[in-house]
């Protein structure tokens, strides 16, 4: 007959207590993000300027999870990245000169002197001088250099192809590696900008990767689009280089293996520099803005083991020769090497505001990009716009409410209000839910809570017209509820599986906004199944033992 255990009864309640009480920070939504944040603070060692108030607006014994706002709800920044692939198959190869070059200086007696050769392509170009008929034999030298190729696709290849082009032995990487050297420098990439992100403290940002080689980048919050590429968009690459001259023009040429590159602090100065770096930014454990001797912005640096190694040893063999510090291709300073610097510190100093040190620091420590990015697309989305997306949206869910309530109690009298009911504990445990899974709410998905309010009594319909239809044949008001429920069940579960499936594709296929439209529409379609067979029926059956009626009207 019409009865439910009484453990299932407790733990339906239980459910829909659960979502309420989960869903209850978003109602104080300004409060409870000033509390999440002050507490934030005061674990990372922050003290002082009202933290312990901020901290204190919430209860510590409620739960304070909220549903993050989107950036078209919040507002902030977007950005579409294009990974610069191709400029890393050029540092590669410069990089691999200084070991090419001992290599080959070894073999001085069969090879003869060597020279580097300008090249436009991505390739390492070197010629014998004095003996082009060995190029053969130096090539096969060469590509005693080649290593495996560290990917799955590459299983078996070398990283390098070695070829002779008259006297000249000609490096390029091989295809397999170009393949292995694009998927790291995008995931590279795609974990640098979530590092510099991170350490600016933005809330909830959305950095993922789309197609090949770009990255899609959006930060609620923040000021503007120009602001977020000041912080992502630097390179950041910092070297140390020797230095092989300095001059005032800049025509001067270079030579083989060097590069011409302007003084930052000095206008109109330069330095020609050997292009292979003795140490780079890549042997950095540490960075943080600081004084030097004279009260100017700086940035201490420490390397790890293998840095300060080079680094040591450098300074020890060059005592009295200029070293350049390197940043994006500008010379930040060329101390001299006054004694042997061990340990591995040291300070970059120069004409530094605090706030430029200080995001130099950020930068640095973030790690550097191994690649450029060009900016496909950018976009401003002001506070503004985003409190009238959710004045809309508010607006929205309002009306879509009010319609569907009075709707079910006209057509359906006391059941409908039942089914009212059950529609507010549904959205009760939308929000508890994607409070619980730190969902990020978008306007998209303010969309699927709105059609999931229409989608909700669709169960509840099935299931009145079916115990309408066996009050008809005449059964007593329990079994018509009993039955109405049973043999309207596969017809709940059949629709509301098809729509899951196509919420679940929308979500692994789907990107940004589509994916917001997705989760509210998936959790949705949970919790509207399970208020509709399990609270609805509920409520309808301890209404029947209160009243215990002879007859119903649905």
């Amino acid at each position: 007959m019409l009865q439910i255990d009484m453990w299932k009864r407790v733990l339906i309640w239980a459910v829909c207590a659960l979502g309420i009480l989960f869903s209850l920070p978003n109602g104080f939504y300004a409060r409870v993000e000033a509390r999440n944040d002050a507490v934030q603070a005061m674990e990372a060692g922050a003290s002082g300027n009202g933290l312990e108030e901020q901290a204190a607006q919430w209860p510590s014994f409620l739960p304070s999870s909220l549903v993050n706002l989107g950036l078209d709800l919040r507002g902030g920044a977007h950005l579409l990245a294009e990974v610069q692939v191709a400029d890393v198959y050029e540092s590669r190869l410069q990089a691999m000169w200084p070991e090419v070059r001992d290599l080959l200086r070894q073999e001085r007696d069969t090879i003869g002197t060597i020279r580097l050769q300008q090249s436009d392509a991505a390739e390492l170009r070197v010629r014998l001088n004095q003996k082009p008929e060995a190029a053969a034999e130096a090539a096969q030298l060469v590509r005693g250099l080649a290593r495996p190729v560290v990917s799955l696709t590459g299983a078996g290849s070398t990283d390098i192809d070695v070829s002779v082009d008259g006297a000249d032995i000609v490096v390029t990487l091989s295809e397999a590696e170009r393949v292995a050297t694009d998927e790291r420098t995008v995931a590279q990439s795609l974990e640098i900008i979530r590092r510099r992100i991170d350490e600016v403290g933005t809330r909830e940002p959305t950095i993922q990767r789309q197609g090949a080689d770009r990255i899609l980048i959006q930060v609620p919050g923040i000021g503007s689009a120009s602001e977020l590429k000041a912080i992502i968009g630097t390179t950041a690459q910092l070297t140390f280089q020797p230095v092989v001259t300095r001059t005032t023009s800049a025509d001067m040429p270079a030579g083989a293996g060097n590069e011409l590159l302007p003084s930052l602090d000095t206008e109109g100065e330069f330095y020609v520099l050997e292009q292979a770096p003795v140490v780079t930014g890549e042997d950095l454990v540490d960075a943080q803005p600081s004084f030097d001797q004279n009260g100017r912005p700086a940035v201490n640096f420490r390397f790890n083991t293998t840095g300060a190694r080079k680094f040591g040893d450098y300074t020890a063999e060059n005592i009295g020769n200029p070293f350049a510090i390197v940043l994006d291709d500008e010379v930040v300073s060329a101390p001299v090497i006054q004694s042997h610097i061990p340990g591995g510190s040291g300070i970059i100093t120069g004409n530094f505001t605090v706030e430029e040190s200080t995001n130099l620091a950020v930068l640095l420590r973030a790690g550097a990009l191994p690649a450029g990015l060009e900016f496909l697309e950018e976009r401003t989305i002001g506070p503004e716009l985003g409190a009238d997306s959710i004045e809309a949206g508010r607006i929205a869910c309002l009306v879509a409410f009010a319609a569907v309530l009075v709707f079910m109690v006209l057509s359906y009298g006391l059941f409908g209000l039942f089914a009212n009911i059950a529609l507010l504990f549904n959205v009760a445990l939308i929000f508890g839910a994607l409070s619980v899974i730190g969902g990020t709410l978008t306007l998209p998905g303010i969309a699927g809570i709105v059609l999931t309010i229409g989608m909700a009594v669709d169960a509840n319909v099935l299931v009145f017209e079916r115990i309408r239809e066996e009050l008809r044949t005449a059964k007593g008001p329990a079994r018509a509820i009993e039955l109405g429920y049973d043999r309207a069940l596969s017809a709940i579960i059949d629709a509301n599986i098809t729509t899951f499936i196509i919420a679940v594709i929308l979500f692994v296929m789907g990107s940004g906004p589509v994916k917001g439209f997705a989760i509210t529409l998936g959790l949705g379609i949970l919790t509207s199944v399970f208020t509709a067979i399990f609270v609805t029926r509920l409520l309808i059956v301890m209404w029947f033992e209160r009243k215990r009626p002879k007859t119903i009207e649905v």
